[in-house]
């Protein structure tokens, strides 16, 4: 019995979604700004699977490392010669925001530019295109499909391995929860934190690759996606790596599901109102679990619960 595409979407968009969580979240640890940079990240992986596809004839899996390694030194670009500067100024945790929107919007550009370079050198589709047809078939489905949950559990196995097993991780721990104290016993935290922005970007970069083979891309694909992938992050507390691999699988599957459920008792004209469900989210933690999924002490709950 095939799989209905509701649920196809539903599952590679919730997966995508979990990958640009964490990415956003391990980036937020070590500054305590939002980077609304953070979607056009995903954006530049998109554009390079459309020339590792279009332009070399290649399979668009092979963009993934490469989309990981640009997107992640744009990362590191932004936080070494924007918000390091501004944090050393002592610049407002306002300001820093302004700022990652200010980069958003050059990147934004830089990508028009690239798109229009493509299109005229190559006479290559470079606006809202799909690579779905790219793709390969897995026991009947697109290999998307199985790949966007395998990534996310693979990385999440190996994010818990280094943060809780490797020297390396305990210092990053130990830096973003007081860079301070972390300097004065010999941690190198100006490193730690390059290296969280270099894999929060390279994340970004591997969704946005994968994205390509079942979303349209276009430049202006970052801005869609940073309420979604802001409420995952909200949702699930922005201090936890498992807090945003949580509130993106429940976000992803929410707004898709979500949709389709409401569409089909009130109306296909719902549909319009999908990006209506991130923001609901958004509301609703921070108005009852401002901390997010991570914050809630569960086992006090189960006790309470236990009792009635």
């Amino acid at each position: 019995m095939p799989l209905d595409p509701i649920f196809s979407d539903a599952i590679i968009f919730a997966s995508l979604l979990a990958l640009l969580s964490i990415g956003l979240t391990l980036t937020y640890l070590t500054t305590r700004v939002p980077n609304f940079a953070h979607a056009s990240f995903a954006t530049i992986g998109v554009y390079i699977a459309l020339v590792t596809t279009r332009i070399w004839d290649s399979t668009p899996y092979i963009a993934i490392p490469i989309a990981f390694v640009i997107s992640g030194i744009v990362a590191v670009a932004l936080y070494t010669f924007i918000l390091k500067p501004l944090i050393r100024k002592g610049a407002s945790q306002a300001i820093q925001m302004v700022a990652t929107l200010a980069f958003d919007l050059i990147v934004i550009a830089l990508l028009n530019i690239f798109a229009d370079y493509i299109v005229k050198t190559y006479q290559v589709t470079s606006r809202e295109f799909t690579l779905r047809s790219y793709d390969v078939e897995f026991m009947g489905l697109p290999l998307i499909v199985f790949a966007a949950p395998i990534t996310i559990a693979i990385l999440a196995i190996t994010l818990h391995i280094v943060l809780r097993k490797t020297k390396f991780g305990i210092a990053m721990r130990a830096a973003t929860e007081n860079s301070d104290l972390s300097g004065i016993v010999g941690i190198n935290v100006k490193l730690i934190f390059g290296v969280a922005w270099l894999l929060g970007g390279g994340i970004a970069g591997i969704a946005g690759a994968l994205m390509s083979l079942w979303f349209q891309g276009d430049p202006s694909l970052g801005p869609q996606l940073i309420p979604s992938i802001f409420a995952a992050s909200i949702v699930g507390g922005f201090f936890s790596i498992y807090g945003a691999i949580a509130g993106g699988l429940l976000v992803g599957l929410t707004e898709v599901l979500g949709t389709r459920f409401l569409a089909g008792e009130f109306g296909s004209w719902l549909i319009a109102y999908r990006p209506l469900i991130p923001l609901v989210f958004i509301v609703v933690t921070l108005l009852l679990a401002p901390r997010g999924l991570a914050g809630i002490n569960w086992s006090r709950l189960r006790r309470h619960g236990s009792r009635k």
